[in-house]
Order: C-alpha cells, then structure tokens, then sequence
C-alpha cells in the first residue's frame, strides 16, 4: 500500500506526519509525507520556530511526485493539519489528481479544528474550508468529539446526539466517520469510547481513560484507522486495531512519564497491540 500525507510536521515530538508517518511505515506501508508547517515542536510548550507553507509549494511537491508517474500506485491521502484554507485548496487539487490517476484511492481527512478545553486553535477560515470543502470531499473523515459537534453545530452529549451528528456528517458526503475522544452520558468516567460508522453499521470500541495528555495520538489514530480500513474495508477490525494500537503507546507513555508519545519506543503496539480491545456492534440506532 502507498499513501500520501499531507500535515503538519515538527522536528521534536510527534504531532502531524512526525506521528502518522512511521506507525503507517511500521505497517509496512510506503508513505510520501507532504508538510504543510515545518515547526520546531508542538506549539503547545509555547514556543516554537518554524513557518507554515502556501498553497503553491504543496502543488510544486506534488507535481514532483507526478512526474515520477506514480500517482496512480497511490491508493489514498491522508490530511491533517492545514494551516490555512489556501493549503486546503492545494491538498484537495492533490486528491484529485490522485483520484484521477486512480479511481479507487481514497480521501481521509482528518478535520484538526480544535479540541475540549481548549476550544478552535486554527487560523479563521479553517474550520469553515473543512465544513463546506474538505468534508464533503472526503471518504472518510476522523474528527474528535469536539470537531463532531461544531461541523455539526450540535452537542454530542447522549449517544443519540451522537448519531446524529454522525449521520449529519455522512450527509456532507463521507462514507465513513471515525470519532475520537467521545465521552457520552452513556460513557463510564474512567472510560473514553471511539465510535466508526459507514452509514449502515456502527461500532464502538471502549478504553480505560489513561492519565495523560500528550499531542499526537489523534494524528496517529486517524492513520492506523484508514490504513485498516483500506487494508480490509471492515470499519469495526480498523477501529479496534487502531484504538488498540493506540493505548498500548499511551500506556507505556504513561509509564515512562513522557510528556511526548513514545511512537518509536512503543512501536511494536503498532503491528501487535499488547491488549485488544473488540469493538462492540451498535447497529444503525443508538
């Protein structure tokens, strides 16, 4: 499998393609990672150096890439942090241009608008290029619970608020949503459930809720899952094998005290996770 990646990148820690990337190749899968920021490291320590890229030098890659007349072998596009809806533009050019080398890849974003707690943390214009142009370009889309409800503008607090605002998202046009990060009435305190559904079937995988905040476990997740999900087209083994995969890095991110995720010291939870965790078949109705 060969997948393009178009997000963020920092050299120290894993957010973006530093935390897509390599799980993906430990899968043995051939990544062509695009960046669209190149930072220092996460901007949550405060301080960082780096800039955003344009729109133009995203098409300047890719057109790079195409030369090569490869695109073809490329069987999806994984998006994730833009930077601005210019850079958006320029990643969906790229999927077209990948979808008309070949028809069946796939398009997978990953919606980053914000998050609980900290509420939007893009430039203005992002959210509403994911709403009215990224979403409903998309095959597949992974947002947080936070990102579910304001493309939906509702609240996801029961899980049929939940559903609804799953089945809202399927009518922008993605086939298949992944929510992250879901925290329902229905949802134990010491839980956190992930939920994917492909319109006619819904599963749900449900974790213990681990003591920790680090950046960089949405990015990955949204890559284990579609690179699953591509490899089989069973939503519910992709989600139970990404969240899996997942938990065993956070866990032992836990145990070491690592304010960043250990992708690389954990690596072997990404082709044989310690504990598996089933996911749980909700049908179409909550």
């Amino acid at each position: 499998m060969k997948l393009l990646s178009i997000q963020s990148h920092v050299a120290y820690g894993h957010v973006g393609n530093a935390a897509a990337v390599f799980p993906l190749q430990r899968l043995g899968i051939e990544v062509w990672p695009i960046h669209t920021v190149q930072f220092s490291n996460h901007t949550g320590y405060g301080q960082w150096t780096g800039r955003v890229f344009d729109g133009g030098m995203i098409r300047e890659l890719v057109d790079g890439i195409a030369a090569r007349g490869v695109l073809g072998e490329c069987d999806g596009v994984l998006s994730g942090y833009i930077g601005s809806a210019e850079i958006g533009a320029a990643i969906l050019d790229a999927v077209a241009r990948v979808k008309a080398a070949n028809p069946a890849a796939r398009y997978c974003c990953d919606p980053v608008i914000g998050d609980v707690g900290r509420g939007i943390f893009v430039r203005v214009g992002v959210p509403e290029f994911f709403k009215t142009k990224a979403v409903p370009a998309a095959d597949v889309v992974t947002p947080n619970q936070f990102e579910l409800d304001h493309l939906t503008g509702g609240q996801s607090r029961t899980l049929a608020q939940a559903f609804a605002a799953i089945d809202a998202l399927h009518a922008l046009g993605p086939a298949v949503v992944m929510v992250t990060s879901l925290q329902t009435d229905d949802t134990p305190d010491d839980c956190v459930d992930l939920i994917a559904s492909d319109k006619t079937d819904r599963f749900r995988v449900r974790t213990p809720k681990l003591p920790i905040t680090v950046n960089g476990a949405g990015d990955a997740i949204a890559a284990l899952f579609f690179a699953h999900y591509l490899r089989d087209g069973d939503i519910g083994n992709a989600l139970s094998l990404a969240a899996s995969s997942i938990f065993g890095v956070l866990a032992e991110t836990v145990d070491a005290g690592s304010r960043e995720i250990l992708l690389v010291s954990a690596q072997d939870e990404f082709v044989k996770p310690s504990q598996v965790f089933a996911a749980e078949r909700l049908g179409a109705e909550p």
